[in-house]
């Protein structure tokens, strides 16, 4: 196993302790219904769900590591390896899509020089479904912050924050 995905004691005490806070949500015998909030906690601490902590969450779970794998792998919002600095979701679904966003994802895979769906150190590009905002389109979302009314020019201002 990697360095890259070892716990450190710091970060092992951390979701530990988390998932005791967690699990105390949840009866004794449905502890497997806590998988959600622990990945997503584990994703925290770590950057990422690891093979290691997905098995860690999986234990404390009285579950499988491939059932965590299986939920990991079903939301978008969880990543199983480790991601780009910045995750940046474009939503091309209709109402975003009539807004010009394909021009857009476009654009940022010029802009960036990545493709989308790539993952790189610095940037993990991704074309995703909806992000709730029809009405706001197009928008997109860097690290889970929400980003709407977008334009080229708007863009390429949110790019100059990224260090």
């Amino acid at each position: 196993m990697s360095d890259a995905v070892a716990f450190t004691p710091e970060e092992l005490k951390k979701l530990d302790a988390g998932l005791s806070e967690l699990l105390g949500h949840y009866p004794v015998d449905r502890k497997r219904a806590a998988m959600l909030p622990a990945l997503r906690l584990l994703q925290e601490i770590k950057g990422w769900c690891t093979p290691e902590g997905m098995k860690h969450v999986a234990d404390k779970l009285q579950t499988t590591v491939e059932r965590a794998y299986e939920v990991a792998t079903f939301y978008v919002m969880f990543h199983t390896q480790k991601p780009g600095k910045y995750v940046i979701d474009v939503c091309t679904n209709l109402s975003c899509a009539l807004r010009g966003a394909e021009g857009m994802l476009k654009h940022l895979e010029v802009k960036l020089g990545t493709q989308a769906g790539t993952n790189g150190d610095k940037f993990f590009l991704r074309e995703t479904e909806c992000l709730a905002s029809c009405g706001t389109a197009p928008c997109f979302q860097i690290n889970e912050d929400h980003h709407e009314n977008l334009t080229k020019e708007k863009v390429d201002k949110l790019l100059e924050t990224l260090v």
